[in-house]
């Protein structure tokens, strides 16, 4: 069923990250394992009803619109590889038109909230306390995904220029500056990252056994320090990302900046921070304006 072809297809001519191709064959291979259980031998003589009834089973099953689309990219992405390699003549696919999602407006977390966490005291020389405290102002003052800091490699940051080089999806690379005061807490970290982990370890965040950082892990962290300062139910290393941007947009910068600060492919995606902005913006708009008082 050339599923070997396939994802070599997705790691060398598409690029797709390890994570996304990882991904990709896990859905696909749900989905064989459904239409063999109805009977279709090969996958060269699924139908669209076969799509649709397991579409149906995923939705029976509690997954989301939202995760049911996401498994129907990888079985579209399969069936038009299926058609390039001449498999396949009609993709049984095609018919199939994404569920509806409901967008859920993240709330970022206020300015009064960030500042009261990152003003806070803390022991630099502690190893993890330093560690902690640099992640989130890295996460807060670049915007970086939870997955584009744990690869981050000490080779990644140019404390002379002052910027650090983003690995993002696909393998596409970013630019960022650093603030100054970033910097310097970058320099301290280091000097106690390299009595931890030592040059062995390439990645710029460790653990204090001297291993890389996990997602999970990176998650807690950024759970914890935020749930002393915030209210918010929604507390993750993307809520940060959100609030990066946000905030840099309430401040005035131009949407395409934030784009490529963001790593952002289309300003589509840029625009969904927009909302919490035009919040702020309608208050201010409101209280200044003279015809409001009417």
């Amino acid at each position: 069923m050339h599923i070997e072809s396939y994802i070599e297809y997705l790691q060398y001519e598409k690029n797709y990250s390890s994570h996304t191709v990882s991904a990709y064959k896990k859905d696909l291979n749900l989905f064989l394992s459904f239409t063999q259980e109805q009977g279709v031998v090969s996958m060269v003589d699924v139908a669209y009803s076969d799509i649709r009834e397991w579409v149906t089973d995923l939705l029976e099953n509690g997954d989301s619109h939202r995760t049911v689309n996401r498994k129907m990219s990888a079985i579209k992405s399969y069936f038009k590889f299926l058609l390039k390699i001449g498999e396949l003549m009609v993709d049984p696919s095609s018919l199939y038109k994404s569920l509806k999602i409901t967008k859920k407006i993240q709330v970022p977390f206020s300015t009064n909230e960030v500042l009261k966490l990152l003003d806070s005291p803390y022991d630099e020389q502690d190893f993890e306390q330093s560690r902690d405290f640099l992640m989130i102002e890295l996460l807060y003052a670049t915007g970086i995904r939870r997955d584009e800091l744990i690869n981050l490699k000490i080779h990644d940051v140019d404390l002379i220029r002052g910027q650090i080089k983003v690995i993002g999806k696909r393998d596409k690379q970013r630019i960022i500056p650093l603030l100054r005061s970033i910097k310097n807490h970058i320099e301290k970290y280091l000097a106690l990252r390299d009595v931890v982990a030592g040059a062995s370890v390439n990645e710029l965040f460790v653990t204090s056994r001297g291993f890389k950082v996990y997602p999970s892990l990176v998650y807690r962290i950024i759970k914890s320090y935020f749930s002393k300062v915030s209210l918010k139910v929604k507390i993750s290393p993307h809520v940060l990302r959100h609030t990066f941007a946000t905030h840099l947009l309430d401040h005035g910068a131009n949407l395409n900046a934030v784009k490529e600060l963001l790593g952002h492919t289309s300003l589509s995606s840029t625009q969904i921070y927009t909302h919490s902005s035009m919040v702020t913006l309608k208050g201010v708009y409101g209280n200044a304006h003279p015809r409001s008082k009417k």
